[in-house]
């Protein structure tokens, strides 16, 4: 299953933030839950419609956006 299996961007769902295919679980909840120190088996633990695959999804959904920022944000001269 890809990223794209696992995380949808739906005008209809959340205001079109990107979350948990089958959820209301936007993707920036779970960065930030990871972010803030809770474990991965924490956040399953927290929200049980999770599976682990919709996490690694989340980080690579992040790892991609990252990339493409980076390009925008040293083309601003910001580093």
């Amino acid at each position: 299953m890809t990223r794209q299996d696992r995380i949808i961007v739906d005008p209809e769902i959340m205001h079109g933030k990107p979350v948990i295919k089958g959820t209301r679980i936007p993707v920036y909840v779970v960065l930030n839950l990871l972010a803030g120190g809770l474990k991965p088996e924490e956040a399953l633990t927290e929200y049980p419609d999770l599976a682990s695959e919709d996490i690694l999804a989340c980080l690579e959904y992040a790892a991609e956006l990252a990339q493409e920022e980076v390009g925008i944000l040293e083309a601003e001269g910001i580093r």
